[in-house]
């Protein structure tokens, strides 16, 4: 960098801080330093001292006297320009402070300091081995050391079968030399020929697609396989020609998604299990990993959306696994979608992209039918495996006489068949807790968070009522808070645990495990769910969200919804859509080897298109009636929104600050506001919401249009207006 107007041997740069600020500041700082974007600096402001990156030249008219002094440069670890490149990217998209994104790309300070060292052994060169008395122990110690990188006493000892005392006798001795080095655990490489797959023809005429889009550029390419079809080893072949051209693969999944069987497949797959990146590792493994992916060490790494901020050294592939889910989307603090901000990082990078599902999200599809996207099919089940069938119980006609049951006559039958054939079989509701609504049956009152307008869920087992919105839990009093009435409080409509206590009292002889996130947290208990399960230690999986994904359950043959409505109600545009993906991922647990599956989806509404979509197998028509509904009411993709959230503590202040917004939206032809309307979720964590919309036509700027909107309206210090470009929630 040239110095601007300052003292000879110095010059100036623009350092942003992963603060919430609104653009970057400018220091003073020695040459000698060779200052370049990416460098990450220790700056003071105020009476602290903070880390930034150098974002380039200073810009500002801050006089040489005014600047303070970069303090340090932060040596062996940079962000690289393409991270650089995103963050100003995800910014500007997402009208956010640049270092609110930044701080996301430094998530792990304690990276930036050196690692410790630990002491480490080879053979000494030229050393003299007949002045040893040389003994079996010790000749085994001299190979292992002889062989591969230096190694701890501890591993050389471990690896010869003998006393590290052994090890130490012949460094004492000279046979061995000492080296300081990272006590960073060695990383082995993933090795892309150890296990040629046995692919499908249609499988292999898509790996070898994937597999030649390496190091030709940029391209985005759509997966599209049914549940079952092998898409893992289809695009482990892409990884494993990114990894001969000595490239860094990022996979990115839902974390719910992050289960021990994807990872048991790539272990097999490559010899080794990746790096992983998810909220669940340790804060010492969050550090490793960070600089393994700087320094190229970590060739593959398998994580969730906060992966994508990486600083990867050699990135050469992407690849997005159940592309559609909706758990992409941050909904607090800076709000993105990581699919749609991972295609815009592999075009900075320029490099390939892979997004894969058995359900594509809508958006995709429209990418993939007009050209944009590559996309590659997969029809049929891998090793011959049929798809389940799919069953609709008309819960109306159907259901059962004692309205304290959940369970159909006819579901409840399929079950006893299943157990009686010595199959396994699972239970789906998207509900957590025992039930979703405790009301008093004497006077009526409904027990409700007091922070948020939400109905408190009675987790049973855990002996509390909890708000699924802020976290608020109670125990669940013996009488009413409105009247007084002792024991009145019951339990309104069904959750997993419920569903559970019903088929235990059916079966009181059949092992039943309750899977949400409630009770399996973290891998460890999520491999052990699958290991209860895979070795037949469980007859009845009874679950939420957590057991539709990526799991491979031989012997499950039956699945059934309970309440398959569950999500379509509301004014979520996308609640059909989403209904189907998730409906049609659980029928996918059924089946996934040689025994037939079934799926039964109890609903009380049979004629909905989400329903009968499901039970025809008709996934392409659905989505083609989805998306003319969208086309007719521009709705995304073939228009765009943007969300508005004021929220306060104060309701007059949000009230009147929701009009004011109003008052001043933009009124252009192809642009829409709506709204102001009191937010579905109305009070949350104690603060009133109140939302608007705005719709506009794909040809829009609209984040110009919201500038302009934001810079033409007063907002109070005590209301807060969050803006939701894309929005996927509308509570």
């Amino acid at each position: 960098m040239e110095s601007g107007n300052v003292n000879q041997g110095q010059t100036r740069v623009s350092v942003l801080l992963p603060l919430p600020l609104s653009g970057a500041y400018d220091y003073r700082a020695d040459i000698s330093l060779g200052l370049q974007p990416g460098d990450i600096v220790e700056v003071p402001l105020g009476h602290q001292k903070r880390i930034g990156v150098v974002w380039g030249m200073a810009e500002g008219d801050v006089t040489d006297g005014r600047l303070k002094d970069v303090i340090l440069k932060h040596d062996g670890v940079r962000l690289p320009d393409a991270v650089l490149r995103l963050v100003d990217w995800i910014a500007d998209y997402t009208l956010s402070p640049p270092g609110a994104v930044l701080r996301m790309a430094l998530s792990v300070p304690r990276a930036l300091e050196p690692p410790p060292v630990q002491r480490a052994y080879l053979t000494e060169p030229g050393f003299d081995l007949s002045s040893l008395r040389m003994t079996p122990a010790r000749q085994r110690i001299l190979d292992i050391a002889a062989d591969g990188p230096p190694r701890t006493m501890r591993e050389l000892a471990e690896e010869a079968g003998v006393g590290q005392s052994v090890v130490k006798g012949l460094w004492q001795a000279g046979a061995l030399q000492e080296l300081l080095q990272p006590a960073d655990p060695r990383i082995i490489a993933p090795d892309p020929d150890r296990l040629a797959p046995g692919l499908s023809a249609d499988q292999r005429v898509s790996a070898d697609a994937l597999a030649g889009a390496i190091g030709q550029g940029f391209s985005v390419h759509l997966l599209d396989g049914v549940t079952g079809a092998g898409k893992t080893e289809v695009y482990h072949e892409a990884i494993a020609e990114a990894l001969r051209q000595n490239r860094q693969v990022l996979v990115m999944l839902p974390e719910i998604a992050l289960s021990p069987p994807s990872l048991d497949r790539f272990a097999r797959r490559f010899g080794v299990c990746p790096t992983l990146w998810h909220s669940e590792i340790s804060q010492t493994a969050r550090r490793q990993n960070w600089r393994a992916v700087a320094d190229g060490r970590a060739r593959v790494v398998v994580g969730a959306r906060s992966a994508l901020f990486l600083p990867f050294a050699e990135l050469g592939l992407m690849v997005i696994d159940e592309e559609h889910d909706a758990a992409f989307k941050q909904e607090e603090g800076v709000i993105y979608n990581a699919r749609d901000m991972a295609v815009v990082r592999a075009r900075i990078e320029h490099i390939p992209i892979v997004l894969a599902s058995a359900t594509p999200s809508l958006e995709t599809i429209t990418n993939a039918e007009a050209g944009r996207y590559a996309r590659h099919r997969l029809t049929a089940r891998f090793g011959g495996a049929t798809l389940p069938e799919v069953e609709v119980i008309d819960m109306r006609k159907q259901g059962p006489e004692d309205r304290r049951h959940w369970l159909s006559p006819k579901l409840t039958e399929a079950l006893e068949t299943t157990f009686e054939a010595g199959e396994q079989a699972a239970l789906f509701i998207n509900r957590r807790g025992y039930a979703p609504l405790t009301l008093c049956r004497t006077c009526g009152h409904r027990m409700q968070c007091p922070r948020c307008t939400s109905w408190l869920v009675e987790h049973r087992l855990a002996g509390r009522l909890q708000c699924h919105h802020c976290g608020y839990a109670a125990r669940k009093p013996k009488n009413c808070p409105s009247c007084e009435a002792e024991d009145t409080l019951a339990a309104c409509g069904p959750g997993v645990e419920r569903l559970a206590e019903e088929a235990i009292g059916l079966w009181p002889q059949r092992n039943v495990l309750i899977a949400t996130s409630d009770t399996v947290r973290g891998p460890d208990a999520a491999a052990e769910m699958v290991r209860q399960v895979t070795d037949r230690e469980v007859d009845l999986l009874v679950g939420t969200q957590l057991i539709a994904k990526g799991h491979h359950f031989p012997l499950l043959t039956l699945v059934g919804v309970v309440d398959a409505d569950l999500g379509l109600a509301g004014g979520d545009l996308r609640a059909a859509e989403r209904t189907y993906q998730l409906l049609h991922q659980v029928a996918g647990r059924a089946g996934r080897e040689d025994r037939p599956g079934k799926v039964l989806l109890q609903t009380y509404q049979p004629d909905h298109p989400v329903i009968q979509a499901l039970a025809s197998g008709d996934r392409d028509g659905f989505m083609a009636a989805e998306s003319e509904g969208r086309k007719a009411a521009g709705m995304p993709p073939f228009g765009r929104l943007a969300g508005l959230v004021v929220s306060g503590k104060d309701f007059g202040a949000v009230e009147r600050t929701a009009r004011s917004l109003a008052g001043t939206a933009p009124r252009d032809a192809g642009l829409e506001v709506w709204g102001p309307a009191p937010a579905p979720l109305a009070v949350l964590r104690g603060r009133h919401r109140m939302r608007l919309l705005m719709c506009t036509e794909r040809r829009i700027d609209i984040q110009a249009a919201l500038r302009a909107w934001m810079k033409a309206t007063e907002i109070p210090s005590s209301v807060r207006v969050q803006i939701d470009v894309d929005p996927y929630s509308f509570m």
